[in-house]
């Protein structure tokens, strides 16, 4: 079960540091999580300063 960036995101870059296999990129609007390329670790959800990831 892959990990999405909720509204609740401010981009602050946090998660896509923490992502060991750089799943995370910055969108439009706020980051994405490219949900084929995560392993589901949940580092970016610790990451997150906001709690903007959350499991699908």
């Amino acid at each position: 079960m892959a990990y999405k960036i909720t509204d609740a995101c401010v981009s602050c870059g946090a998660c896509a540091s923490e992502c060991p296999v750089g799943a995370i990129q910055q969108g439009d609007a706020q980051f994405e999580i490219n949900a084929g390329s995560c392993i589901d670790c949940g580092a970016c959800a610790n990451a997150c300063p906001t709690g903007a990831i959350v499991q699908e």
